[in-house]
């Protein structure tokens, strides 16, 4: 996952009440401050526990998604990012791109019960359920690491024609993922491990995060240029190209509505899109999140959306701006 929307974030310090909002079907419910003081990335819903998780480099903080409440602090880890969670309800899997390895975790300890090696860079991650496998997307490498969640052995590792990005699973035999790099997106067999399409996004710009309808068989890609392309996952085609916030990153569908949504770090924002038909789509809300907010996760109902921002200093002339202590918060975001 980019860092440059933290930054920009941080650079403008935009308020949320700047942002133009509409009114639409989610509110903020709720501010919990879990504390620590490290940067973050993606997050996860336990489908089962509905414990939510929250990658923080070194460390995953688990949360209970009703009240807030910390569960765990995982540690030992060189630089998370991704986690996803097996559909037995029992084993869970963290990208760990500092040691170039997932984690193959146990959900009710919370502890790591074994490592996997991959490619460099292991980043953004996706469970499948058509063929039972853990798909790590690698930003260092351009590659793509297949691995069997029953026997945790690595069945493939596949080159990739960009730098990937967020990935999703269709849950019919695809695995699509954004190439951040050439504004593509790319369709591989979750069989055969062998890529069968590569699209141009254009005029998007710098795809990160990504979501699916897998029912009407939609893609929607965030974009770095202010977009959302909404794409036909069977033949590549862009349908549309609504606007959403500045500094997205992260992008969830809802069956449960037919809502399409963006985060927004730069802009504080979160853009609701409904769903008319499968070619038609309306922006029904702008919600007012808080400056950084980049990443999402999502209850499985989509009832409850998650989000994370911070406060930061003022960006110096070389490196990154620093947190300030004791801003961390999870927004919990309702219906």
């Amino acid at each position: 996952m980019a860092k440059r929307g933290l930054v920009a974030a941080a650079a403008l310090f935009l308020t949320a009440a700047s942002a133009a909002v509409a009114q639409g079907p989610y509110h903020v419910a709720a501010k919990w401050q879990p504390g620590g003081d490290s940067g973050w990335d993606y997050m996860g819903v336990d489908p089962v526990s509905h414990d939510l998780y929250i990658t923080r480099w070194n460390q995953v903080m688990v949360l209970n998604s009703k009240t807030g409440k910390l569960i765990a602090d995982m540690t030992g880890f060189k630089g998370t990012h991704g986690v996803v969670f097996d559909t037995d309800g029992k084993t869970g899997f963290i990208t760990d791109g500092g040691a170039n390895d997932v984690a193959v975790f146990n959900r009710k300890t919370f502890k790591v019960e074994e490592t996997i090696p991959t490619e460099p860079g292991p980043d953004g991650v996706v469970f499948d359920p058509y063929t039972h496998s853990v798909w790590t997307f690698n930003g260092h490498s351009s590659s793509t690491t297949v691995i069997d969640a029953r026997t945790k052995k690595v069945l493939a590792n596949v080159a990739l024609p960009g730098r990937p990005e967020f990935p999703v699973s269709d849950g019919k035999g695809n695995i699509y993922d954004n190439l951040e790099s050439t504004s593509q997106i790319v369709r591989l067999n979750a069989r055969t491990h062998k890529i069968t399409a590569v699209w141009n996004l254009k005029p998007c710009e710098s795809p990160s995060g990504l979501a699916i309808d897998a029912q009407h068989e939609r893609l929607f890609s965030v974009c770095h240029n202010g977009m959302m392309a909404i794409v036909n996952a069977k033949t590549g085609k862009v349908i549309a190209t609504p606007k959403i916030g500045g500094g997205p990153d992260a992008a969830r569908f809802v069956a449960n509505g037919q809502y399409a949504i963006a985060s927004s770090g730069q802009s504080g924002t979160m853009t609701i899109i409904h769903e008319d038909s499968p070619n038609h789509f309306t922006t029904v809300e702008t919600l007012a999140t808080a400056p950084s907010a980049r990443t999402m996760a999502m209850m499985p109902d989509g009832s409850k959306l998650f989000t994370v921002a911070a406060k930061f200093g003022p960006r110096p002339k070389h490196g990154w701006p620093k947190m300030i202590p004791g801003t961390f918060e999870v927004l919990e975001i309702k219906k």
